[in-house]
């Protein structure tokens, strides 16, 4: 049995590892991308928003699939239709061809991402303590290496097909491979469609969503917190902090390191202190980089900032979806599938709302907007409190639950 767990967790921490490598391969390439197809400045932003829409659709698909098919399952093939689409992305030479590409890899993206987070959230409850973190700390370094590769595919001037070709080659029979190994929980989904409360009661969706809005919230105000340094923090060492355009590459990259090393120990921050007390530092930590990042002299203070940022935010999106689980234990697939819809939103409101502020005001002032909405997390803190699953000792729970049938053998 811990042989199966281990297997488990390996083969779905290597599932975050390659969609954040194919997620930073996409958006790191966005100008080479915009110059293959011709498309132009006005039409840019539609293309880029409709990705996380149609990511928004495959959430909400997923949620009425998981009813009838294991999150394994939908995991094993949606992230092979995620590669080979982002294959699309480089080969296409038409702008229909981008098109479909792109619908393709934003419809998947969302069946992807919200069936990995319940798997690792029923993993997580399975082990019976804090380890969520880790599957996306794996993330963040695949989107280090993604984003590694796209710079020297940039670098030799390499078409998007060549750059494209040896990472799906490597990744997706590897992503196939470790499939056989996924672990699912029979207590991920509810009969009929319904969520459970904290005690396993169903009720109805109206007072669902009321007990999730929280934890929405939390989500929508991190990701926009997250698309604001991926957007705005190169174009804000430069224009306002007035660094050179070579370093105004440099916070984009710490940003991310930080995010890896801040997940890569924040399980155990969770299992020593509590969800709570991690929540709260990580809001605080993350309102006061961004306070810094406004106020920053220069553009040395101002990485400074977008470090710290990396270390607050980083805790708050895997937390958000370990709370979901324990809100709803019996009905975790379908309660992560809601709130992975408002990941989505955020990335959409985040960097046009920050353009618009530093525009219409300043790029300084703007920056106080994502300070103040990620502080509306210690509000809700309390949501990410242990309820009828709570961990043992306050933090952990003292023995594992019995684990549910492997994807292979459905």
């Amino acid at each position: 049995m811990t042989d199966v767990l281990r297997r488990g967790r390996a083969s779905l921490a290597f599932s975050f590892f390659a969609q954040g490598a194919t997620f930073a391969l996409l958006v790191t390439r966005i100008p080479a991308i915009q110059d293959r197809y011709g498309v132009s400045d006005a039409l840019l932003p539609a293309f880029l928003a409709a990705v996380p829409i149609l990511a928004g659709v495959g959430s909400v698909t997923t949620e009425q699939l998981v009813k009838r098919v294991r999150p394994s399952r939908l995991l094993r093939w949606s992230q092979p239709v995620v590669l080979l689409a982002l294959l699309g992305v480089g080969a296409g030479g038409q702008m229909a061809e981008l098109a479909v590409a792109l619908a393709a890899f934003g419809l998947a993206v969302g069946a992807l991402d919200a069936s990995m987070n319940m798997l690792g959230v029923s993993l997580q409850r399975t082990y019976g303590r804090s380890i969520m973190l880790s599957f996306h700390a794996a993330y963040s370094l695949g989107g280090i290496v993604g984003a590694s590769l796209a710079w020297v595919g940039a670098h030799w001037h390499l078409a998007l097909w060549v750059s494209y070709l040896p990472v799906v080659a490597v990744l997706l029979p590897a992503a196939l491979v470790g499939s056989r190994w996924y672990v699912d929980d029979d207590r991920g989904a509810v009969p009929g469609g319904t969520v459970g409360t904290a005690d396993g009661s169903a009720v109805g969706g109206a007072l669902v969503f009321r007990m999730l809005l929280p934890l929405c919230l939390v989500m929508t105000f991190a990701y926009i917190g997250d698309s604001t340094v991926s957007n705005w923090s190169a174009k804000y060492l430069q224009d306002t902090l007035g660094s050179s355009e070579q370093l105004a590459t440099v916070p984009y990259n710490v940003y991310m390191v930080t995010t890896l090393l801040g997940r890569a120990i924040g399980d155990f921050g969770v299992r020593r202190f509590g969800a709570v007390a991690v929540v709260r530092l990580g809001a605080l930590v993350a309102a006061l980089g961004f306070a810094v990042v406004a106020v920053a002299p220069g553009a040395w203070v101002g990485m400074l900032g977008f470090t710290l940022l990396g270390l607050g935010l980083c805790v708050l999106v895997p937390q958000t979806f370990a709370a979901a689980g324990r809100l709803f234990p019996g009905a975790s697939d379908a309660a992560i599938a809601r709130l992975n819809i408002f990941n989505y939103v955020g990335f959409l409101i985040g960097s046009p709302l920050v353009g618009a502020l530093g525009d219409a005001w300043s790029y300084r002032g703007a920056m106080l907007v994502p300070m103040a909405l990620v502080l509306v997390t210690l509000v809700y803190a309390r949501s990410f409190a242990p309820r009828a699953d709570r961990y043992g000792g306050g933090h952990e729970r003292p023995r594992t639950a019995d684990v549910g049938r492997g994807s292979n053998g459905l």
